[in-house]
């Protein structure tokens, strides 16, 4: 299910909120690196999309993708508790791959904690395959798994 929702691109004001949406629901148990700081440089950042859903003003969903010349990586993203299972997360990806295709980017990645199947079942919905897990990968503390997808560019 995808939601009739509008994503736009994130504010300045918006790095605060999607920093600790980001500490709330993805970095719990790990040190806290995606600081409102590095949120911002990321909104300001030209090769890199923050985008946003809002409701009634309230960041509910966002995602962070970087676009290289012919990779993008979806850095970071999340929805929050109460409206999750609502399409929110599959509007926001699909807007950044629609993005990266226009680029004429072939391919996307984005990594996972292993101890989130939540996570892993999303993405392998929307066509990720897994390529291997990574012992240690967030900061030593949990694994990681990275994923790939092949961006059809017809």
């Amino acid at each position: 299910m995808i939601a009739q929702c509008r994503v736009e691109l994130a504010l300045p004001q918006d790095a605060g909120e999607i920093a600790r949406m980001s500490r709330a629901y993805i970095e719990q148990g790990l040190p806290w690196s995606w600081t409102p700081a590095r949120v911002a440089r990321s909104i300001a950042n030209r090769a890199t999309n923050v985008v946003v859903v809002r409701e009634e003003g309230l960041v509910i969903g966002f995602a962070i993708m970087y676009y290289a010349d012919t990779l993008a990586h979806l850095q970071l993203m999340a929805i929050r508790a109460n409206r999750r299972r609502a399409g929110i997360g599959s509007a926001l990806h699909l807007w950044l791959e629609e993005v990266a295709r226009v680029a004429g980017i072939s391919e996307a990645r984005v990594e996972a904690r292993s101890d989130n199947p939540a996570a892993r079942a999303f993405y392998g919905r929307h066509g990720y395959e897994e390529l291997r897990v990574v012992n240690g990968m967030y900061h030593g503390i949990c694994q990681g798994v990275r994923l790939r997808k092949c961006l059809n560019l017809d």
